[in-house]
């Protein structure tokens, strides 16, 4: 969950990793370090500073000079955010130099050991102990050096070394964090994600799992931990540097907001069969017998992927008929689940990183399970460990909190789901209404943006509540948890959500006029149970903002979204309160982009 960026060449690289730490800080901004080295000078020179990129910008003095560095922007695991904590880590020599996203789980033993041996800590993380372990080896090479500290680690890591005898090079190795090798002209980059490199070269090569590379400026070899050469080809990246701009916006998250549209646009662009009534989704790898054997699926996701999964279970449930639910990864993974053969399993991730969903992954092929994956970025681990899958085409997506890749995902699932109704039962009179549904929700998207200013206006009144419940009921269930948890990570503002069915349950305990309640109330055939629902919170005194398809007379206010097809609206219906989201943490005087406490890609456990 942090960002590394290093490069060798010939530029001056203090400004190229600084500018590369400034495209990783979504992923950790609690500190921040840069080491620098020179073939013609002696030794390493390190910075390292609490606090974002800028206070390390600050720090860095102007005759840091070198032309090899490597660089690290942290979101603490091991140890609280300081100076010393912050990576890269040195060894007593000053000779060797650490960066590491991931976490060591064997660190504690293995710093028990070092210290009996002599070996004095600065920080209380586990990475110093990587550090120290390739210091003290006394392997010939570089590499061979890295290779016999990570025969002794156990867990994650993604690394970049650098020392002192070996100047021309740095050293890299991945085990379930992302380690990404940029290809320029007689320059040589390596990144934790693509974003810092793209401004640079689009050439680019993804270390799997178990796997090394050595960097030079003017060549680069990969192999395994064992040290048996693989062969690694470039490949070119779509994403552009200008697509990491803020283009004009305040925040990366009201820009990624406004993006929605053309995002969608992109994931459906190519893949409708008007012809049949069904869509092409290539990469699925799954022939017409294999998709009509299927007899349940399974999602897996975390988090906002999590709830994307939530909408995709019930659109397959209700276009193919297919029993389907969503977990969290997190849980799934260890509650040794039974993984049945006639199941598809489906990994959704938008980084294609996120531990928890990786480790599913690799349990459920460990088993024989078919296992897809819906994921935003080309060639990540989850896309390269799945039989197939869907590419969601939302861009990029810098602010930690996710809108874009959210809406893209649920998208991607109502293709899905069409695809496996019309190998099945789906009639083509219901294919042709749901391409139709799906051709309209960019003009929708954008007609909801376009009454940003009046959901500005509630948000303002919003930002005084000091905790909110959202409710939905069935289509609507989903949409509520996720515009709850936009809430939380944004505004910091306590935030619940409960089906609307369970409210006599307990929930109504609650209700009082200082507790808002957002009501997810689309024009269905629960139209009237969720109007009940308003009425048992309104003889309550509570206070209720309705998001439906027209006024609702029992809600205090309403935001009016455009309707479309009833499988497909809980799509367009969560929009709106990713703006309420964003005005109330705007209000509120909020970090938006760089929430406490969080980061984009979660690659730790």
């Amino acid at each position: 969950m942090c960002g590394i960026v290093g490069y060798i060449g010939k530029r001056d690289v203090a400004p190229l990793l600084l500018e590369g730490l400034q495209r990783l800080e979504y992923r950790g901004y609690d500190s921040a370090g840069i080491v620098v080295t020179t073939p013609k000078t002696a030794g390493l020179k390190m910075v390292k500073a609490k606090g974002r990129v800028r206070d390390l910008e600050a720090k860095v003095p102007a005759r840091f000079k070198g032309t090899t560095g490597i660089a690290h922007t942290r979101w603490a695991t091991h140890g609280a955010p300081s100076d010393v904590n912050a990576h890269p880590h040195m060894s007593a020599d000053h000779k060797v130099a650490v960066v590491h996203n991931g976490i060591i789980d064997n660190a504690s033993d293995l710093r028990r050991k070092l210290e009996a041996d002599g070996v004095e800590f600065l920080s209380e993380t586990d990475t110093e102990v990587l550090t120290h372990l390739i210091a003290r080896s006394q392997a010939e090479t570089l590499e061979e050096k890295v290779r016999q500290a990570l025969r002794v680690v156990e867990g994650t890591y993604g690394i970049a070394v650098m020392h002192a005898d070996f100047s021309d090079r740095i050293v890299v190795a991945r085990n379930g964090s992302p380690v990404v090798l940029g290809i320029g002209e007689k320059e040589m980059f390596v990144a934790s994600d693509i974003a810092a490199l793209v401004a640079h070269t689009r050439q680019i090569v993804t270390l799997d799992d178990g796997e090394m590379a050595t960097l030079k400026a003017d060549d680069f070899r990969t192999y395994t931990t064992e040290g048996t050469r693989t062969t690694a080809e470039p490949t070119t990246v779509e994403w552009e540097a200008a697509s990491y701009d803020m283009g004009g916006h305040d925040t990366y998250m009201h820009k990624e907001i406004h993006e929605q549209a053309d995002a969608v646009d992109r994931v459906l662009r190519g893949r409708i069969d008007d012809r049949f009534s069904t869509v092409h989704l290539g990469g699925l790898n799954l022939d017409a017998r294999e998709a009509r054997q299927i007899r349940r699926v399974k999602i897996l996701g975390c988090g906002t992927s999590y709830h994307a999964g939530m909408i995709g279970a019930q659109m397959i449930e209700e276009l193919a008929r297919i029993p389907a639910d969503a977990e969290p990864a997190s849980e799934f993974r260890y509650r040794n689940a039974v993984v049945d053969p006639d199941t598809l399993y489906i990994a959704v991730s938008q980084s294609g990183e996120t531990y928890d969903v990786l480790a599913a992954v690799q349990e459920l092929k460990r088993k024989g399970a078919r296992v897809l994956g819906v994921v935003n970025v080309v060639g990540s681990a989850i896309a390269r460990e799945a039989d197939g899958g869907v590419y969601v085409h939302a861009g990029p997506e810098v602010c930690v909190v996710s809108t874009k890749c959210f809406t893209n995902t649920t998208v991607a699932f109502a293709l899905l789901a069409l695809h496996l109704g019309r190998t099945r039962d789906l009639s083509v009179r219901d294919g042709k209404r749901i391409i139709e549904g799906l051709r309209k929700l960019p003009g929708q998207i954008a007609e909801i943006l376009s009454h940003e200013d009046e959901i500005k206006k509630l948000a303002d009144e919003f930002a005084e509540a000091r905790s909110m419940l959202f409710i939905g009921r069935v289509r609507g269930y989903p949409v509520a948890r996720e515009a709850s948890l936009k809430l939380k990570e944004v505004s910091y503002i306590h935030a619940e959500a409960y089906p609307a069915s369970e409210l006599k349950h307990g929930p109504l305990a609650l209700i009082e006029p200082a507790l808002p309640t957002v009501a997810i109330v689309p024009n269905d055939d629960l139209l009237e149970k969720n109007r009940a629902a308003l009425e048992e919170i309104k003889a309550r005194s509570g206070r209720i903002l309705a998001v439906a398809h027209d006024h609702q007379e029992k809600a205090d206010q309403t935001i009016v979204v455009p309707k479309n097809e009833d499988e497909l609206d809980p799509i367009l219906m969560g929009i709106p309160l990713q703006l309420l989201a964003y005005y109330t943490a705007k209000a509120l005087d909020r970090d938006i982009d760089k929430p406490r406490n969080l980061a984009k890609s979660v690659t730790v456990e």
